[in-house]
């Protein structure tokens, strides 16, 4: 039987553009539907992914412009989050997001190939 406890782990991307610019597309509907679900909606500071078909809920539970959001699966454990931090690299210039996430170690692989991809999706959007 695999290990289920779920653990943190974040993964990094370095972008040309703009904090500004990057945490529209983290933070709000029409940025998020561009790269992360097909469609999304908000009510409040909960927000409605919807990817063919099937819907998930998360709850923004922190949000510091241009710098940190923080969203909980509505049927995920209280200590389980994703969360995307942006920071701006003082010797390159570059914008850098990290993003934190939850898996069990069986599933951390699978994990991290689907945030690749989601983020490759992101860098199309954005230009790099």
């Amino acid at each position: 039987m695999p290990d289920m406890t779920k653990k943190p782990y974040q993964m990094e991307y370095v972008f040309k553009a703009s904090p500004n610019i990057l945490f529209g597309f983290l933070t709000t509907p029409s940025g998020l539907s561009q790269w992360f679900a097909d469609h999304v909606d908000t009510k409040g500071d909960t927000y409605i992914f919807q990817w063919s078909g099937t819907e998930e809920r998360a709850n923004c539970v922190d949000k510091i412009e241009p710098e940190v959001v923080r969203y909980r699966w509505e049927d995920s454990d209280d200590s389980e989050y994703f969360e995307f931090k942006i920071e701006k690299s003082e010797v390159t210039g570059d914008t850098i997001l990290y993003i934190t996430d939850f898996a069990a170690d069986y599933e951390l692989d699978d994990n991290k190939l689907l945030w690749d991809n989601q983020v490759q999706e992101l860098y199309k959007r954005i230009g790099g």
